[in-house]
């Protein structure tokens, strides 16, 4: 075997990208204190096509260096906003026929592995702050909530980890099962 170089991976450009077909998953980061965790955000949102991402509350916005570390220029490819409010873009959202799903550890939540994404539906990715995670009106407002299964002693993952897993997960169903 040999490892591939940069050339033969046959990425896009920052056009095509911006052109190409989306996965139908928006990212909402609420409160995300990281500016290398809002990078890393961004940079799995491009290895994805995903749709966009909302940065509400004290997250961070580019242009930032710090961002930029991490995102390796996903800012430029990935649409993204800004909005204050998390609760506005919920009721937004929603409002769009958007699914909205809070990643966290609640009552009743459905674990990952049992979440069935629906044919030409639309979903809104809910990450909340990396110590109290996503607030609890935001919990209420959305449509339900995803749980990633955690077997260790920690009660929780990094928000850029999170965000990978659930969003590969998601991918993986949406791109190659449905």
């Amino acid at each position: 075997m040999r490892k591939l170089a940069n050339s033969e991976l046959e990425r896009k450009n920052i056009s095509e990208f911006k052109e190409a077909d989306k996965t139908p998953i928006i990212i909402v980061l609420d409160d995300i204190r990281s500016l290398h965790n809002i990078g890393s955000v961004f940079r799995t949102a491009d290895a994805f096509l995903i749709e966009k991402i909302y940065l509400c509350g004290i997250t961070a916005t580019p242009p930032n260096k710090e961002i930029h570390k991490t995102a390796l220029g996903a800012t430029d490819t990935v649409a993204w906003e800004y909005a204050k409010d998390v609760l506005e873009v919920i009721e937004n959202l929603k409002k769009e026929k958007v699914s909205v799903f809070a990643i966290e550890q609640v009552e009743h939540s459905v674990f990952l592995q049992d979440f069935i994404p629906e044919a030409d539906a639309k979903y809104a990715l809910v990450f909340g702050n990396e110590v109290k995670g996503v607030a609890q009106q935001a919990i209420d407002a959305a449509d339900g909530t995803i749980e990633i299964p955690q077997l260790g002693t920690k009660h929780s993952l990094n928000i850029s980890v999170s965000a990978g897993i659930v969003v590969w997960d998601l991918f993986r169903k949406m791109q190659f099962e449905g």
